[in-house]
């Protein structure tokens, strides 16, 4: 399991992960303060993005932190426990992923499509309700992965083409053609996949039905604005998740199915920050709020430094 045999190009990938994990953390952390800290962005709409930055920084860090492990130790083994530990936390918070982008559609379609009982039908309680329901289901689908996975019968020396602990790929090596595997595999992929892509189609369906009948063109862009930074996350992610598997059963090349690999769980979750903070009026003009108390603040903090060295 790794990325390159090169000794040259591991100072180059370890610098490219380390920078790309600090980033996405970064990145995702500063959504959770913006939202955290102004009252206005104390929305469902605004809960569920913060929820889905707290699990992108889950996901990301159940792999990044071991790849630059092993890149800075030049080692390319991993356990049996913790390749298990690594799969299981991987599908855990890229099931939840998927299904709070649903979520994050259901709640456009009752903005969009039902504005008067906007905050009756999306009450605390709902969305609490919700967060923790996707949490749950990635329990579910990693238990569902792990029963497949523990049939193996033996997990020594077995080649994995990629840096982490792929679960395609785990499937493929303990998978046998068993009507009882094939349908536990089928369900676990429905849970992540299926029903959170039909969710989020069916939603934008009824809200593109809905602007669609708006006369005018300034209340269509205005609608459809709302929507703009979550279809693009929408379409990066579950294109780049289609992708790596679509790599990983047509392509020959490992390394085309590792930079897919790549693509998803490392350059999605880096991106998503930077898309709600463009195409967001309310998180970057919070976020200009946040940047300027922190300059207000550091001002007299060093004045005040100053004076206590001249003294």
């Amino acid at each position: 399991m790794g990325f390159s045999e090169d000794p040259e190009l591991q100072p180059v990938l370890f610098g490219l992960f380390l920078s790309m994990y600090l980033v996405t953390v970064l990145g995702n952390l500063l959504i959770i303060l913006a939202v955290s800290l102004d009252s206005h962005l104390h929305t469902p709409m605004y809960f569920f993005l913060s929820s889905l930055s707290l699990a992108d920084i889950c996901f990301i860090s159940t792999i990044v932190p071991k790849t630059i492990l092993d890149i800075h130790t030049y080692s390319r083994v991993i356990s049996f426990v913790a390749c298990l530990a690594q799969m299981s936390l991987y599908i855990i918070f890229g099931c939840m992923d998927a299904l709070l982008l649903t979520v994050m559609a259901y709640d456009r379609y009752v903005a969009i499509c039902h504005p008067l009982h906007y905050h009756v039908i999306m009450n605390t309680h709902l969305c609490a309700f919700l967060v923790l329901v996707s949490f749950l289901f990635g329990i579910l689908d990693s238990q569902l992965h792990n029963f497949i996975i523990l049939q193996l019968p033996y997990f020594k020396d077995v080649e994995i083409s990629n840096f982490f602990c792929d679960p395609s790929q785990l499937l493929t090596l303990a998978c046998s053609d068993t009507l009882i595997n094939n349908i536990i595999m089928y369900f676990a992929v429905a849970i992540s996949g299926f029903f959170p892509i039909t969710g989020i189609f069916l939603s934008y369906y009824k809200i593109f039905s809905s602007i669609l009948r708006v006369p005018t063109p300034g209340g269509k862009y205005k609608a459809f604005s709302t929507c703009g930074s979550h279809l693009t996350v929408v379409c990066l992610f579950f294109g780049t998740s289609i992708g790596v598997y679509l790599f990983s059963d047509m392509s020959s090349s490992p390394r085309k199915g590792v930079m897919a690999s790549l693509m998803y769980t490392v350059v999605t979750p880096m991106l998503n920050p930077f898309i709600y903070s463009l195409r967001n009026r309310d998180i970057k003009n919070t976020l200009k709020k946040l940047h300027s108390r922190t300059v207000l603040i550091s001002i007299p903090v060093a004045s005040i430094w100053n004076t206590g060295y001249r003294r």
